[in-house]
């Protein structure tokens, strides 16, 4: 569940299935979703995190009205799903409790803060030590260049604009949009997209010098922006921020929800006649707060056409000009990579086409340094494993004993792990028991193996499968590791993994002390967290990815398990396990684009159908608080609510203040949040850790998040926590509840696709309810809305890395 939480706080707008880049990084493009959108779940804030291009907040009207057993393709059918004599008590408006609960004022940060500094401090610092490891790696083939990250706005509404999206009032597309003279009807606002953790530390201790304040403070009173935003440029400016914005007015877009309309106004204030549209720092910074857009709706990196045509709509004159401007600055990279043959023949660059005499065509691409970094890092690491002798832990004899002692796909993955150093290993839910056997056979062979899951949910089902599977691999107690997952069982999450504050910790190279290493989730690695995780691993350990291709990609830039999976570089072994029940035939056939209408004796599906959304709030909270714990027997602090977005009528925050109105009512005395609230929190960007308040004094939010205890500063209260009795569907990605609320609002149609529905319906176990207001757009997602295409390097850089290919 993210990214964050695992998708980040604010939803940004995300138009699923377009897929074209111009959308993706132009004036009026959604981001929100992240793999049906792009962008969507978000973490609980992370306020630059994932936010895709800019797009309006859709306002979630859906409506249902009777609960019907078996998901019909979409349209919602009327028979009683809950009736007395079945065992469930008809839902009546009668029953109904008072569901249009008064929506009370969440404290939803935008930004994504770290709450528990400890922990957000090491985290970090681990990615910022990584980072430079993989400077020093990249410092032979070219320095370093510095890239600018920049975002956009108006002047007159800087302030108050940059406070709603922090405040999570608005996502950054709306908080800037011009005021219109009547609202329309628009889908659902998506969530935002989480950005990958920043490079570096943003601790409390890394608040700017307060000379340097006051120096940006009075350049923005000159320029007419609002005084109160001389902090939040500082810290985006660095040393002589001052000087810098005066110098070049356009460095203002580097402050997290700035836009460029704003930027212009500030700078015509200040420079007055000297100020144009033609200004070559105007068009070097446009370009690369597209390119930031665009990385927060996934792209590593964007074709030159694509930018082109996006700097054009922002009013660029001379965009080819602007770019090469930026590139001769050293502020975005150019790259020319050869398209791939016909004959099947791999990608190679253009350099390699030149050596060979051979003239291949090519696309070229522009991108920030960051990702791009990131990207050749990944590629650098990936080829490492597959070229390299994985350490021989075990004879040949013993892996094959192990092998011959499982069946079917399990049998084919240990065989695979025996002789590789990189494995792909895909599935749904059930085929996570081939990951455990694996597990437990390697540390029965001597081998350090370890597990890293998303989330802790997530983490904590698969230490407990690991338990049910067998004997828990052996990992060899000392007095200075760090903690295992639960109960001593070596399984952790990925972010807690890097930061050194879960697993087996670092050797004295810096590199992780295992052998083998299983990523669960895989496809939620964004292409710096895959870099860090790849350069951490030492020669000789194994690495295996493991996770269901069919569910939303990353929060962050890339889609590291789909190139893997199609660039073909190593061996990959498909489960044959399939989910059990109702619930995993429904999901199945999500998968392969047919929403088939299944059988549900014992009510495992339940067709809710609604007309506006005061009925989708209404029968939400009546399904969470009444229906569900009578007629399945599932209380309700075990069912979640999942729905498109944060914002509307029936978005997270609708829906979470009718919840806590009707579960756990209360003044919300600290920041909103009383004892018993559910929450999610977010001490990072894009992470996302489910929780419950515990109690709240002088030291903080005291929280407790799947067994730890974590303590929320009271001045990070707001940005880095909300309530999580509704989640979208990005932050819900890798856990899964007993029972889940699926909450399709009618104005979330546009926001819908496979993906999206997929994830969404396949975080139940026992139960799910679907609040159905979309009609026929549900079944019509499913079959013709696929993941919307992100503009990648990693195939193309894989190639000619891969001996043998």
């Amino acid at each position: 569940m993210s990214t964050e939480p695992e998708t980040t706080e604010d939803a940004e707008p995300g138009t699923p299935g377009t897929g074209q880049v111009p959308d993706a990084v132009g004036g009026d493009t959604r981001a929100g979703q992240t793999s049906e959108t792009e962008g969507a779940g978000e973490a609980p804030g992370a306020e630059d995190a994932g936010q895709g291009p800019e797009a309006e907040a859709a306002d979630a009207d859906a409506g249902e009205t009777s609960e019907t057993v078996g998901p019909d393709a979409g349209a919602g059918q009327k028979s009683e799903a809950e009736t007395t004599d079945a065992g469930a008590g008809q839902v009546s408006d009668a029953e109904a409790a008072d569901a249009d609960a008064g929506q009370k004022s969440e404290a939803e940060g935008t930004e994504a803060g770290a709450g528990q500094v400890s922990e957000a401090e090491a985290e970090l610092r681990a990615q910022q030590a990584e980072r430079e490891r993989i400077e020093q790696r990249k410092a032979e083939k070219k320095a370093p260049i510095e890239s600018g990250t920049k975002l956009s706005g108006k002047a007159a509404d800087l302030l108050a604009a940059v406070r709603a999206v922090e405040s999570g009032e608005k996502p950054v597309a709306t908080a800037f949009e011009e005021s219109r003279p009547a609202p329309r009807r628009s889908a659902p606002e998506p969530e935002r997209q989480p950005q990958p953790v920043a490079p570096q530390p943003v601790a409390a201790s890394a608040a700017p010098a307060p000379e340097a304040v006051r120096a940006v403070r009075q350049v923005l009173a000159e320029g007419g922006a609002p005084e109160a935003l001389a902090p939040q440029v500082t810290a985006a400016l660095g040393e002589g921020a001052g000087e810098q914005l005066r110098a070049d007015p356009w460095q203002l877009l580097r402050t997290p929800g700035v836009r460029p309309e704003q930027a212009d106004g500030f700078a015509r204030s200040l420079l007055g006649a000297e100020c144009g549209p033609d200004d070559e720092r105007r068009g070097r910074a446009v370009t690369g707060w597209l390119l930031e857009q665009a990385a927060l709706a996934g792209h590593t990196a964007l074709e030159m056409p694509a930018l082109l045509a996006a700097l054009a709509q922002r009013g660029v004159p001379e965009p080819d000009g602007a770019v090469q401007d930026a590139i001769a600055e050293g502020e975005v990279l150019v790259f020319q990579d050869a398209l791939e043959e016909e004959t099947g023949t791999p990608a190679r660059t253009a350099a390699e086409g030149d050596e060979e005499g051979v003239e291949r065509p090519v696309r070229v691409l522009v991108g920030l340094e960051r990702y791009a970094m990131a990207e050749e890092s990944l590629a650098d690491g990936l080829a490492r494993l597959v070229n390299s002798v994985p350490k021989q832990d075990g004879s040949a004899e013993d892996w094959e004993r192990a092998a011959a002692a499982a069946r079917g796909s399990t049998a084919e993955l240990i065989r695979a792990v025996a002789g590789q150093g990189l494995v792909l290993h895909t599935g749904g839910e059930a085929s996570l028991a081939e990951p455990a056997a694996l597990l437990n056979a390697a540390g029965a062979l001597g081998l350090r193996a370890w597990a890293a899951a998303h989330g802790p949910i997530g983490r904590n089902r698969f230490a407990a499968l690991l338990r049910r599977s067998g004997p828990a691999a052996d990992v060899p107690e000392r007095a200075d590791e760090t903690p295992a997952g639960p109960g001593g069982s070596p399984v952790t999450t990925v972010s807690g993994l890097l930061a050194g504050v879960e697993g087996p910790g670092r050797d004295a190279d810096g590199t992780l002390d295992l052998d083998l290493l299983v990523v669960l989730d895989a496809p939620q690695l964004d292409v710096e967290t895959a870099a860090l995780l790849t350069e951490s691993l030492p020669d000789g350990a194994r690495l295996v990815l493991a996770g269901d291709p069919a569910v939303l990609w990353s929060v962050g830039p890339g889609r590291v398990f789909a190139d893997l999976l199609a660039a073909r570089i190593c061996p990959q072994v498909a489960s044959r396990r399939p989910d059990p029940g109702p619930l995993g035939e429904l999901v199945s056939g999500i998968g392969i684009g047919e929403l088939n209408q299944v059988e549900a004796p014992g009510k495992e599906v339940v067709i809710v159908p609604v007309r506006d959304a005061g009925e989708a709030v209404h029968r939400t909270v009546q399904l969470v608080a009444d229906s569900v714990p009578r007629a399945i027997g599932v209380p309700a602090e075990e069912t979640q609510v999942i729905t498109p977005g944060h914002g509307g009528a029936v978005g997270t925050r609708a829906l979470n203040a009718a919840l806590k109105e009707r579960l756990n009512p209360g003044p919300g005395r600290f920041g909103g949040f009383d004892p018993g609230d559910r929450i999610v929190h977010s001490p990072t960007p894009g992470r996302a850790l489910p929780g419950r308040v515990v109690t709240a004094d002088a030291e903080g939010l005291h929280l407790s998040c799947e067994g730890q205890t974590v303590v929320v500063p009271k001045e990070r209260v707001e940005q880095s926590v909300r309530h999580g009795w509704a989640l979208t569907a990005h932050q819900a990605v890798g856990s899964r509840w007993p029972a889940v609320v699926v909450v399709l609002p009618g104005d979330a149609a546009q926001a819908l696709s496979r993906p999206w529905v997929y994830t969404a319906f396949g975080r139940a176990d026992r139960h799910l309810s679907v609040v159905h207001g979309v009609e026929q757009a549900l079944p019509r997602a499913v079959a013709e809305v696929p993941a919307k295409p992100r503009t990648t390097r990693l195939p193309v850089l894989l190639a000619p890395q891969i001996s043998g290919t």
